[in-house]
């Protein structure tokens, strides 16, 4: 389980948290909703151990992310916004570097990287060098090496971001799976149609707050509405 407990971050003058609470469950996928510039990166890079908050605290599997960063970053598998590759190493070497900084061996390294080409489709790419690979490509290979030593916790920002039609359907049924088998799931999105085909749980953000979570039926039920961008808006109209 991941759990936020009030995280406040400011850089400068800009408020980018403004005590966010939420929880993402083991064996659901729960969205961060948001427009550009909510806090939803921030709030993630906050339970990765990117960032520290100015105040509350954040747990994953019940690790204080201060408290114990490295044991938090052993369970944790996590795409960035940017997808940061080494442009000198090939798609497979990448996704090798990870798995043993996370200390996998040789031979599980080599079966987990045929097993990630296979399902992410980068039987073309996996030997060429990342420099110049599409933005779609540097998805693909950026959530391989998060996912190389099959973590328990997932975190997403935006990861549907350059991907095609057929491969962000993957994806999500990648996903899905995932969270069937008990993992927990946490992502960021302002796509509307991400979400909705997605998630189990939602937390709306806005101006570095939460101002609505639950599921989507209970949402519905509270918003009075079936409409998911009209839940949205509702939300996030009474604090901007």
């Amino acid at each position: 389980m991941i759990k936020a407990q009030g995280l406040s971050k400011t850089f400068g003058r800009v408020e980018a948290l403004r005590g966010v609470s939420f929880e993402a469950r083991d064996g659901r996928i729960t969205g961060l909703l948001g427009p550009n510039g909510a806090g939803k990166s921030t709030c993630l890079r906050i339970l990765s151990t990117v960032f520290s908050p100015d105040g509350g605290q954040a747990e994953i599997g019940g690790i204080d992310t201060q408290a114990d960063p490295l044991a938090v970053r052993r369970s944790i598998g996590v795409l960035p916004h940017g997808s940061g590759l080494y442009p000198h190493l090939t798609a497979a070497e990448n996704i090798r570097y990870y798995g043993a900084l996370h200390g996998m061996g040789p031979a599980a390294l080599d079966a987990r990287i045929e097993e990630l080409v296979e399902r992410l489709d980068m039987t073309t790419i996996a030997d060429r060098r990342a420099n110049g690979f599409s933005q779609g490509e540097r998805t693909k290979v950026a959530l391989a090496r998060a996912l190389v030593h099959d973590p328990q916790h997932i975190l997403l920002d935006e990861p549907t971001s350059g991907l095609d039609v057929m491969a962000a359907r993957q994806l999500r049924d990648w996903l899905k799976d995932l969270a069937s088998k008990g993992r927990c799931v946490l992502l960021s999105s302002h796509v509307m149609q991400e979400i909705s085909a997605l998630v189990d749980e939602l937390v709306i953000v806005a101006n570095g707050r939460v101002v609505a979570a639950g599921t989507p039926a209970a949402l519905e039920a509270q918003f009075e509405s079936d409409d998911l961008e009209e839940i949205f808006v509702t939300a996030i109209s009474a604090i901007t």
